[in-house]
């Protein structure tokens, strides 16, 4: 396969902490001591949530804030006690994002190569999360299984991460030829792995999906994160959704895009109903603070 660049152990460090190389650094963003203390506590409160999949996130948004060793105190003693493939990789991942791969990245490598196929999307798409290839041979398996899409996709989107051209251009075809799995992931993919000469072919296929909102979604927020105005004005418009996932992901991609014109909003979307809004808009609001741009 294509290489786009040789990856170095300097390479990978620069992808994961610094963004793409032409993105500037941010002024942070300030915030009153009360409201981070709030988008803290509502991060704290998520992680010990009973339900996994928001925890999950809320860890994210801890270890994007800089507290990192509070989620590995928390989840660590979980990874030898769970048993659920799916969710023994969103636990992998979140310690290694938080800076501890003692187990984690074995763990999804041999969730990838195992005959039972209930973790492997999860295994593909978690180790693509974290920049990690687990088992080359593995994730090559994946990415070969056009059939199953959201499999190739997110192995394609791990490969790309290791410097694969080849899968960077199989993203970019399944966006612009395949299903509508193919759109929602092809541009949840290009929004982080892509550039601003995807625009136009984001825009290509948006009306098809107009009929479905997350999926149209999707797209406005990949959009946004590539700086077009377009994008970015329907996230904005997506934080006030009735939809509580559509707050969610409107949250998220806010602080992938850099949109710190909307922090009056995320700041009162703390108290949103939906506990994962509240979660993904306290991880963006905080993550403006550090003044870095999002890992890509």
């Amino acid at each position: 396969m294509k290489s786009l660049f040789l990856l170095t152990p300097f390479t990978v460090i620069a992808m994961q902490f610094c963004g793409k190389a032409d993105l500037p650094p941010a002024a942070p963003l300030s915030l009153d001591e009360a409201t981070k203390n709030k988008a803290l506590e509502v991060l704290r409160e998520g992680l010990k949530s009973d339900d996994f999949w928001p925890a999950i996130h809320a860890a994210e948004g801890l270890t994007l804030a800089g507290h990192g060793d509070e989620v590995i105190a928390y989840l660590k003693p979980k990874l030898g006690t769970e048993t659920d493939d799916q969710k023994r990789c969103g636990i992998a991942r979140e310690l290694i994002r938080a800076g501890d791969n003692s187990e984690g990245e074995a763990v999804m490598a041999a969730i990838l190569k195992g005959d039972d196929d209930h973790g492997h999307i999860h295994a593909a798409e978690s180790l693509y999360k974290v920049f990690k290839v687990g088992d080359r041979e593995a994730m090559d398996a994946a990415f070969a299984k056009t059939d199953n899409v959201k499999l190739h996709l997110m192995a394609a989107g791990a490969l790309v991460r290791q410097g694969d051209e080849d899968a960077l251009a199989a993203i970019r075809e399944a966006y612009k030829t395949g299903d509508d799995d193919s759109i929602q992931i092809g541009a949840w993919l290009l929004a982080r792995v892509g550039d601003e000469s995807d625009i136009p072919l984001l825009k290509s296929r948006i009306g098809e999906v107009k009929d479905d909102p997350v999926i149209h979604a999707y797209v406005n927020h990949a959009l946004a994160t590539l700086g077009d105005p377009e994008g970015k004005a329907a996230l904005a418009e997506n934080l006030n959704s009735d939809d509580g996932p559509i707050r969610t992901y409107a949250a998220t991609f806010a602080g992938d895009a850099g949109m710190k014109e909307v922090t009056p909003r995320l700041i009162e979307m703390l108290d949103d109903p939906h506990p994962d809004a509240a979660y993904r808009a306290a991880q963006s609001l905080l993550f403006f603070t550090t003044g870095k741009p999002m890992p890509r």
